[in-house]
């Protein structure tokens, strides 16, 4: 009888302990398992979404130094941008994929037209093929983030050696297409595919993971309407506009960019650059 309970007991135990483990698999698809922006899921290590590229994994690694015990460091933190730093109620216009010879140079124009500076999310062998473009973006004032080299939406899936390479030789691409000492000072996931170790890289080597609050979702051509439409429906998300100027016909961009600057400009809000190294909140 002794030896029959124990059995039992042993038996109840299995079945208690497999009803937690579906329990906890079936948690954590519905914890991390969300919609994706292009190719890839969000994966489990990385409390990020992205489709609007927002979060601040890690609880907010804005602040270094004082996580650590010590005076907060002006080193770049690895924690993802969205404010701005002209503060209130400033603007950030972001512009991906680029930059390409017949749009950037449309873009450009459009930003001189109403005296904004953009931060342009480049792509490395993009970069490398139009120098010229990329120092026209500096010259102007404008400043630059590193999108890549293949702008692989699934790079949260890749191994920790791939993530560094297409990190790090893109940042070399761009700065050397620049030329003059410019600086890659943001970097931008993929479709928002940002992991802890990518943020890392990034921040080790002066750029600060940037993500958006506002997707204008002009890459897939919806009218420039829907376009303007998204930045005015959305601005109350957050600072951060995503438009892009690679990646196929912008004109609607182009035409967008200019409809939605002069409605800031109506509304009284004025443009900047992403937050580099002060916490931001976000």
């Amino acid at each position: 009888m002794a030896r029959a309970n124990r059995q039992g007991i042993r038996a109840g135990a299995v079945v208690v302990a497999a009803a937690a483990a579906v329990a906890g698999t079936v948690w954590g698809v519905a914890t991390f398992v969300g919609p994706g922006h292009g190719a890839g899921q969000q994966p489990a290590h990385e409390n990020v979404s992205r489709q609007t590229g927002t979060g601040t994994p890690d609880g907010g690694a804005e602040n270094d130094g004082a996580k650590n015990g010590g005076a907060p460091q002006s080193r770049i933190p690895d924690g993802i941008a969205h404010a701005s730093e002209s503060g209130g109620n400033a603007v950030n216009i972001t512009i991906d994929d680029g930059p390409d010879p017949q749009w950037t140079p449309k873009v450009l124009d459009v930003l001189k037209k109403y005296d904004v500076k953009a931060t342009f999310c480049m792509i490395g062998p993009q970069a490398r093929a139009h120098p010229e473009l990329v120092k026209r973006v500096v010259a102007a004032g404008h400043r630059l983030c590193d999108h890549t080299m293949d702008h692989n939406t699934t790079m949260d899936k890749k191994p920790l050696a791939y993530q560094e390479q297409q990190i790090l030789e893109a940042k070399k691409m761009i700065e050397d297409a620049a030329g003059g000492g410019a600086k890659v000072e943001y970097y931008r996931a993929p479709g928002g595919a940002f992991t802890p170790d990518s943020r890392r890289i990034a921040a080790a080597n002066g750029m600060r993971p940037l993500g958006w609050n506002v997707d204008t979702k002009d890459f897939g051509k919806p009218g420039v309407a829907a376009i303007v439409n998204a930045v005015k429906s959305e601005i109350g998300n957050g600072p951060t506009v995503l438009f892009h100027d690679g990646g196929g016909n912008r004109s609607q961009t182009v035409a967008a960019l200019d409809q939605v600057l002069d409605w800031l400009k109506d509304q009284g809000r004025p443009t900047g650059f992403p937050v580099r190294t002060a916490p931001d909140g976000s």
